[in-house]
């Protein structure tokens, strides 16, 4: 029974309710009016008058009980007496008014009617027979003392049919209704589910998006634009001080839509963002939506292409280089050991055998980048492997140079290639030793290992003390073949990062406060790395 029941506890059954409480309550305050005026007399041809005025007010005063007392049922079986004893008491009343001529035999079908919104089934059949037996009993009782009754019985079985046909149709009305009902709830929970699935996406989007208004104030800005631009609220906010260079880019566009913006430099990052812009009429307002595509990562793997050909072409090239390449070195070394040879020209010799390494290294690295082995993470210990790389660097570290540790308590443990770990803070080091040794009489490195409180990931710290990196080359500082130093080559630094983004870690640049260089190497978690 409950199956077929209406939903007792939802909004629709509540209202269809006390609508039903509210019908029977103007029938009874109609029928104790038409009794309290004697009009009952006078319109009805009342086999019983003492029974209909007093089943008249027993209609009422149960019927205020009833509100009063059943005003949120949650069983179908209350809905179910409350409709049986409504049908009894009317055909009570059919029965007191001297049978279908009073017309309450149509009241009897509106009750049906409606109990059948709230039934389903044979329950809500079991109330129209319950009105149709009552009124034929009630009719046949009737003729017994009133003769006159019997041409009734034609009638009383129309509205027996009439019964069953209302509850019938009311039925098949409903279930219709319920069907259309709950397909809209269906359709209104995917929507709702599509939209939450839009904002999910918008905001996991590596794009950053943002929606501004005629006054620049951002309406919409999801989490890419956010990371992208380093700010954690933008919503609500004028984007001019917090952003002018993309403000400078969305004029531009607007005085002439078919040039492509120029890319820009996010301010707290190193990230080169790509701007697009895009006109949205909602009606009388125009907004603009900006997409924003970070393009360094584009700009690295081009970069990677050019020096992974140039790897082959260095390759194809290394021996018919290396071989005149060494026979110069060999005989500027013979040459130096002359006993002939004066000072100025042992000076010279030396020139071409300084100037030979270097070609030899220049080589030797960028057939590093072509040939690069693939990276074999192993589960390190970094406090651990730490220790021992620093006890490793001062056995041969020079006098003047100084490498402090600091590690944390505990044990803090990632996923890296040991081997390409050692190139990358190898370099790292002796880069810091060389600076702090510009500044200072005693170089030191300082190595710190923490985990970051935000992300839980662990980091590596290099320090020095030396002079520092200005920002205009910061910009530079991991480009190929990019240094400021007449011996260097330029490509430690762009190995260095390549390695530990083969590791899935990152390496970056921070000002060291206080003065000198920080090399911050953040790793990766120490699950397996796919």
């Amino acid at each position: 029974m409950g199956a077929e029941a209406h939903s007792l506890t939802g909004a629709q059954g509540r209202r269809i309710l006390r609508i039903y409480h509210l019908y029977r309550l103007i029938i009874g305050i109609t029928l104790a009016l038409l009794v309290a005026s004697n009009l009952d007399e006078e319109l009805l041809d009342l086999a019983n008058a003492q029974l209909f005025q007093q089943g008249s007010w027993l209609y009422l005063i149960l019927n205020v009980l009833v509100i009063g007392l059943m005003r949120d049922p949650r069983r179908l079986a209350q809905i179910f007496v409350l409709a049986l004893v409504d049908v009894t008491l009317l055909s009570g009343l059919f029965y007191a008014a001297g049978g279908t001529p009073s017309g309450i035999g149509n009241l009897l079908i509106v009750a049906v009617a409606i109990a059948n919104i709230l039934l389903r089934g044979r329950v809500g059949l079991l109330i129209a027979a319950a009105a149709a037996i009552g009124m034929i009993y009630l009719t046949f009782y009737l003729s017994l003392s009133r003769p006159a009754a019997a041409a009734q019985y034609v009638q009383v079985g129309a509205l027996g049919a009439l019964c069953f046909a209302a509850a019938l149709f009311i039925q098949a009305l409903t279930r219709r209704l319920q069907v259309s009902e709950s397909l809209a709830e269906q359709r209104a929970a995917d929507v709702a589910n599509l939209e939450a699935l839009n904002a999910l996406i918008l905001q996991r989007m590596r794009t950053g998006i943002l929606v501004l208004d005629e006054q620049h104030r951002v309406l919409l800005a999801n989490e890419g634009a956010r990371h992208l631009l380093g700010h954690d609220n933008l919503t609500g906010k004028i984007l001019d001080p917090h952003c002018p260079e993309l403000i400078k880019r969305l004029q531009q566009w607007l005085h002439n839509p078919s040039l492509r913006p120029a890319s820009l430099k996010a301010a707290t990052n190193d990230r080169v963002l790509q701007p697009s812009f895009i006109t949205l009429q909602r009606g009388e307002h125009q907004h603009t939506l900006v997409f924003l595509d970070d393009i360094s990562q584009i700009a690295q793997q081009a970069q990677q292409l050019k020096l992974a050909s140039l790897g082959r072409l260095t390759a194809g090239i290394a021996h018919e280089i290396r071989n005149p390449l060494g026979a110069i070195s060999h005989a500027a070394q013979l040459l130096q050991e002359s006993e002939e040879l004066h000072g100025p020209d042992q000076r010279l010799a030396q020139i071409i055998q300084d100037h030979s390494r270097r070609m030899n290294l220049v080589i030797e690295n960028v057939l590093q980048l072509s040939r690069r082995r693939q990276a074999e993470p192993q589960l390190l210990d970094l406090k651990y492997w730490l220790h021992r790389f620093a006890s490793e660097f001062r056995s041969t570290a020079a006098h003047d140079q100084t490498l402090h540790l600091d590690t944390p308590a505990g044990s803090i443990q990632t996923r890296m290639d040991p081997h390409q770990l050692d190139q990358v803070l190898s370099n790292l080091v002796e880069n810091g030793m060389r600076y702090s040794a510009q500044k200072n009489r005693q170089a030191q490195v300082w190595l710190k290992l923490y985990r970051d409180t935000e992300s839980d990931l662990p980091v590596l710290e290099i320090l020095d003390d030396g002079p520092g990196i200005s920002t205009e080359l910061q910009q530079h500082l991991f480009e190929p073949f990019y240094t400021t130093e007449n011996k260097g080559t330029g490509l430690g630094l762009y190995i260095s990062r390549e390695l530990c983004e083969s590791n899935q870690a990152r390496l970056d640049y921070k000002l060291r406060e206080g003065g000198g260089s920080c090399f911050r190497i953040t790793f990766a978690h120490s699950r397996k790395l796919s």
